[in-house]
């Protein structure tokens, strides 16, 4: 017996592909179930997120639907990826209320501290907020650095650590110990699979989406995602140490490395989530969960808002939209920290983690 229905029919379709094998040459999900002769949850939530969601074993395979034996496994395995999200959450009482309302309670959560900030400079000095501000500190004058840092450096705080709550528990329950420390070989090689999305090609060919011709272009947008992310937080802290060390107070000019980092990152968080949204809305409804958006779509509808507002402030910033869109754009950031560990984000950390304890393993199998 199984934690849920959807582990329960994941179980009968890992049992129905050990017996063919025929799509084991298509990713890292098959020679791993292979592995196995029964299923615990920890191992079936270990298969769910070692999928990447190419879809390629659906068309392959030869008891799909009308089959009777209704074997469709991008769609359980991805049903069960945004379930396994929530049942490792930390802590646990917030997993079901964002499963459920992931993007409501994001925007909400973003509106709700813009308006604080808002609220804030507008107590302090409505002049600041909608005048010109320009030059070091600029920024500042709308909130506190101070302030502002122990507010986001909370938000950050906790992230980091429902994160690694989580993380902890997802590897204890795919069979790893708590203390089991993963091989330096086993990580490297789950970097470069991750890095390079080894298994979003569906066994070479690409990703299966509206139809039946494979194509790369989720590949494409992820790495997108993935290096605009980097950018963006490789920006975050060169700032940082501009600050602390240099004593230099932003904005900086636009030719300046936090500027030129943070406009690289922008730029792959507006055409990767695009993207990703987009491709979403054309998948095969075959291959998705579509009874839920939940936090499924919110972090990355998150990025693509907090890119959005940030580009608007490079370019808006010597003017008087200055201090409203910092407000909103704060928002959104603070809303992003505050919802990473229950959506999306995850589900690149567990498939990293689901990495490592397949290439821990595969020199057993």
């Amino acid at each position: 017996m199984h934690g849920t229905r959807i582990l329960e029919e994941a179980d009968r379709l890992m049992t129905v592909c050990n017996s063919c094998r025929y799509c084991e040459g298509l990713c890292a999900v098959f020679p791993a179930m292979e592995m196995r002769r029964s299923f615990s949850d920890g191992d079936l939530n270990y298969l769910a997120n070692l999928c990447h969601g190419c879809g390629a074993c659906y068309p392959d395979c030869q008891f799909s639907p009308p089959h009777e034996f209704n074997v469709n496994v991008p769609k359980v395995l991805a049903i069960a990826r945004v379930d396994s999200w929530a049942h490792y959450a930390w802590p646990a009482a917030f997993a079901g209320a964002f499963a459920r309302n992931g993007l409501v309670i994001s925007i909400l959560t973003a509106l709700s501290v813009a308006a604080f900030i808002f609220g804030f400079a507008a107590f302090n000095d409505a002049r600041v907020l909608f005048g010109i501000n320009t030059g070091p500190g600029a920024f500042y004058r709308l909130m506190p650095h101070n302030a502002m840092a122990a507010l986001f450096g909370a938000a950050f705080l906790y992230a980091i650590v429902a994160m690694v709550m989580a993380v902890r528990a997802f590897w204890r329950d795919i069979g790893e110990p708590v203390g089991a420390r993963a091989a330096p070989r086993s990580l490297w090689q789950a970097m470069r699979d991750a890095g390079e999305l080894r298994y979003l090609d569906g066994g070479g060919v690409g990703c299966v989406n509206e139809d039946e011709r494979p194509n790369d272009r989720r590949k494409v947008f992820h790495h997108f995602t993935f290096y605009g992310f980097v950018l963006c937080f490789a920006s975050t802290c060169v700032a940082t140490l501009y600050h602390y060390v240099l004593a230099r107070e932003a904005p900086y000019p636009w030719w300046d490395v936090p500027v030129v980092l943070g406009t690289l990152g922008g730029v792959g968080l507006l055409i990767g989530p695009a993207g990703l949204l987009a491709e979403k809305w054309k998948r095969d409804p075959a291959l998705v969960d579509q009874g839920r958006l939940g936090m499924d779509v919110a972090f990355t509808v998150m990025l693509l808002l907090t890119s959005l507002t940030g580009m608007a402030l490079l370019v808006l910033r010597d003017t008087a939209a200055m201090g409203p869109l910092l407000a909103l754009h704060l928002g959104i950031v603070f809303a992003l920290f505050i919802t990473m560990p229950y959506g999306k984000f995850m589900h690149g950390i567990y498939r990293y983690v689901a990495l490592v304890r397949y290439a821990q393993e595969r020199p057993a199998g």
